[in-house]
């Protein structure tokens, strides 16, 4: 808060200024105490000025009614890009639901597109209905060495980055840069401490020392808890937990089950989406949904809602929010109820932005920098042959990348697959399929084939542009004709999702932007994506968010294995292994 604002918010509550609005007649939720206080609101440049019962008249005001006044939600950690939507077409999806601040970590488009990228995405992050804070991409390429991407952020650019207002951590680190310890990745840390900013974390599958060694480093949450005792642990060496609800990671229900048996104090636990697609957004909602599907779960309103509010905000220390306080920004909702709670009004800056479950007119956004498209270019024309698994021999024996429903996390397993004309063959009684990833930045035309379980398709193909974290083209199907149209779908189209069938695409979600996010509003890109999950279960597949799950299979730092251009990554050796056991 700059002086001029703390003048007029003093002169204001002494009488000496109008309020510009005031919010007549609320039941104000007050996370400090847990108290419900009737109460009017008085607003003035943007922020509370005074919270008191008959406030004089303002400039403007608002009825209301008796319903209770939370603070806005804040989503605690999450990939806009697997929003799949531009910032500004997200606001659609995410305010009227009361969300009005998101960490975001754009650290897909880094990969995509490096410095520029970050800064692109910055420029499409202003002017909005809500805030955006910067999550500094601290791992660009995830895993150097092992995946080829389009960008990357060393500590100079790093460094840049964090030094921005909007900067609020440095974002998910994972395991791989800790232990062993990179001094790279470390000084990131440390760059982020000395400007009084908290270090993400991202310690998917660990545990004992390992954990403790994690912490020590001086990272301060983790998002990828997939149990109960997985919370606990690290509460107890004093991680925060970012409790996750996806929309292939569906871990609320289980973690916050836990909380409510163990009885434990929920100060250091947020909620985060992390990674969900906007079909999902609009049919649950977004951390609206995470807070009333906690109290069904058993635990009290005003814990979840300080989960969604005040946690985050001292987590990341943007004191400005998580509360409706004198001094703070004027982001809150209106509610009938507390329990489920249902957004009816949202205000943010003391502006209201959202009635009824609709967003209000909003200036028309920038369009998106040319230097955003374009950016799908194959070095060399994909074949057949890309997706024929050379083999000797009757049969093979082959590692398989298991899917796990609803988790991020997949297990190695394996498979014994007939050989014919040289080559391995599907077992769709076994629902064990080829998966292709192919590079596309025209760096050097690596592409590498596994096996995959879990998709159920029983004909066809489908693939994607999106492929954490390098984002490389991946494919999985039935027949090498069919993977191959779909790959070429993908290149003319410059990214998105596609399924195909018999060599014709079947259903088409063009992402231009970056090969991640679409330029189109939320209604269009949500029937799209729609579109393609109802092809792809045409084709057998009984995935909820098949997209997601393809999307993550690409990931070398999350167990068990991880498929790039460079080949199959056993996560935990942090190398490239044979798909061949035989």
């Amino acid at each position: 808060m700059d002086l001029n604002t703390e003048q007029e918010l003093i002169a204001t509550l002494l009488g000496a200024a109008p309020f510009d609005l005031v919010v007549r007649d609320v039941r104000l939720v007050n996370l400090f105490t847990g108290e419900v206080i009737r109460t009017d609101i008085g607003v003035k440049a943007g922020r509370v000025a005074a919270l008191a019962p008959r406030l004089p008249a303002g400039k403007e005001e608002f009825a209301g009614r008796g319903f209770y006044a939370l603070p806005g939600f804040i989503d605690a950690h999450a990939h806009i890009e697997s929003t799949l939507l531009t910032p500004a077409a997200l606001a659609a999806a995410i305010v009227p639901h009361g969300t009005t601040t998101l960490l975001a970590d754009p650290h897909e488009i880094a990969n995509v597109a490096g410095l520029q990228g970050v800064r692109d995405f910055l420029s499409l992050a202003q002017g909005l209905p809500y805030r955006i804070f910067l999550q500094v991409p601290s791992r660009v390429p995830t895993a150097p060495g092992l995946e080829t991407t389009g960008g990357a952020l060393g500590l100079p650019e790093t460094r840049e980055l964090l030094a921005l207002p909007q900067a609020a951590a440095l974002g998910e680190l994972d395991p791989a840069k800790v232990i062993p310890p990179s001094p790279e990745h470390l000084a990131k840390v440390r760059e982020a401490h000395r400007l009084g900013k908290v270090a993400c974390g991202h310690a998917a599958g660990l545990t004992g020392r390992e954990l403790q060694a994690y912490a020590a480093c001086g990272l301060a949450d983790d998002h990828e808890c997939v149990t109960y005792p997985e919370l606990l642990e690290r509460l107890r060496l004093g991680l925060a937990v970012l409790v996750r609800e996806g929309s292939s990671e569906r871990n609320l229900a289980a973690l916050i089950a836990g909380v409510v048996r163990g009885k434990i104090p929920t100060d250091g636990l947020c909620f985060c989406t992390d990674d969900k697609h906007p079909a999902d957004i609009l049919r649950e909602g977004h951390i609206v949904w995470c807070v009333n599907r906690a109290g069904e779960l058993g635990l009290p309103p005003v814990e979840a809602i300080r989960m969604a509010t005040l946690n985050p905000a001292r987590h990341f220390r943007l004191r400005d929010l998580g509360a409706i306080a004198p001094g703070r920004c004027a982001d809150f909702l209106l509610s009938p109820k507390l329990a489920p709670v249902q957004p009816e009004y949202v205000f943010v800056g003391g502006r209201l932005v959202a009635a009824a479950g609709e967003l209000l007119p909003q200036p028309e956004p920038p369009p998106a920098p040319e230097s955003a498209r374009d950016t799908v270019r194959l070095l060399r024309a994909p074949t057949r042959e890309d997706f024929l698994f050379p083999a000797c021999g009757e049969e093979v024996r082959v590692r398989v990348i298991a899917l796990i429903p609803d988790q991020i996390v997949n297990r190695a397993e394996t498979a014994v697959l007939k050989v014919e004309d040289g080559h391995a063959l599907p077992d769709l009684e076994k629902d064990v399929l080829p998966i292709g990833c192919l590079e596309r930045y025209g760096k050097n035309g690596s592409a590498a084939l596994a096996f995959v379980r879990g998709f159920g398709l029983k004909r066809g193909a489908i693939a994607g542009s999106v492929a954490h974290d390098h984002h490389n083209l991946v494919v999985v199907g039935t027949d090498p004709i069919d993977m191959l149209a779909a790959v070429e779908a993908l290149v003319r189209a410059q990214g998105g999702f596609v399924v195909v069938e018999g060599g014709e695409v079947q259903a088409l979600l063009p992402l231009p932007l970056w090969g991640l996010m679409a330029d189109r509003p939320v209604s269009e890109v949500s029937t799209g994506l729609e579109e393609v999950r109802a092809a792809a279960r045409a084709l057998g597949s009984q995935l909820a968010a098949p997209f997601m799950s393809l999307s993550f299979l690409g990931l070398p730092t999350v167990p068990e294995l991880g498929l790039t251009d460079r080949g199959l990554v056993d996560v935990r050796a942090r190398r490239v292994v044979s798909v061949l056991l035989d």
